[in-house]
């Protein structure tokens, strides 16, 4: 079940989703399709938009008269939220990788995936701001993770991983993070995961001597 499904059940807002998902709409086209108000439409777009499930896809004038009808349509940046192939996709690709590849070539893929993904982050000045943008980072990506910080080092201390399935399956995926946190930090990371039951993330990091 994907996580809109298991967020709305059987709701209205599910039921809009539902229809936005086959194409876009207007207030009253929906309010006709659900049976209600068009302010009870709105409500529920309210709330799904600020969940960034739903947004504004544009208008659409009937003739040339009267105001043109709001097209509401599903946001472009949550096809995510429909989906729950990521993990086992993962899983399986990073399996197949492991038959194929050294641990030692499986290890550098990774860090180059690290690598790619902190490129697409924006420079910070000082270590702890870019400490603290990595750290907002991964909360951004789901991780449920505390920053504890030591005079000038952190403690990135995770409640669970965001890579669970994937590091269940290679356990060098912590290196993508690991790779990630330094190139964004610029600072000094070691990987201190705990693997022994479900992972769990923790990574130490500190400025650079020359810091």
């Amino acid at each position: 079940m994907a996580w809109w499904q298991r967020q709305f059940g059987k709701t209205t807002r599910s039921r809009i989703v539902a229809l936005l998902r086959r194409g876009e709409r207007s207030v009253e086209e929906l309010a006709e399709s659900l049976g209600l108000t068009g302010n009870a439409v709105r409500a529920q777009l309210a709330v799904l938009g600020r969940e960034k499930v739903v947004w504004s896809a544009g208008v659409r004038r009937d003739g040339t008269v009267g105001k043109p009808a709001t097209l509401y349509g599903i946001a472009p940046d949550s096809s995510a939220l429909f989906s729950s192939a990521y993990a086992p996709v993962l899983t399986a690709l990073l399996a197949e990788l492991r038959e194929r590849m050294t641990p030692k070539q499986v290890e550098s893929l990774l860090r180059h995936a690290g690598h790619r993904l902190a490129s697409s982050l924006p420079a910070r000045a000082t270590f702890d701001d870019r400490v603290r943008a990595s750290a907002s980072f991964l909360t951004d990506l789901g991780a449920d993770a505390d920053l504890v910080q030591s005079g000038k080092h952190y403690e990135i201390r995770g409640h669970g991983c965001i890579l669970s399935d994937a590091v269940t399956e290679c356990p060098a995926s912590c290196a993508l993070l690991e790779q990630l946190l330094h190139d964004v930090t610029g600072g000094t990371v070691k990987e201190r995961c705990d693997r022994s039951g479900q992972p769990s993330c923790r990574f130490l990091i500190s400025p650079n001597a020359a810091a």
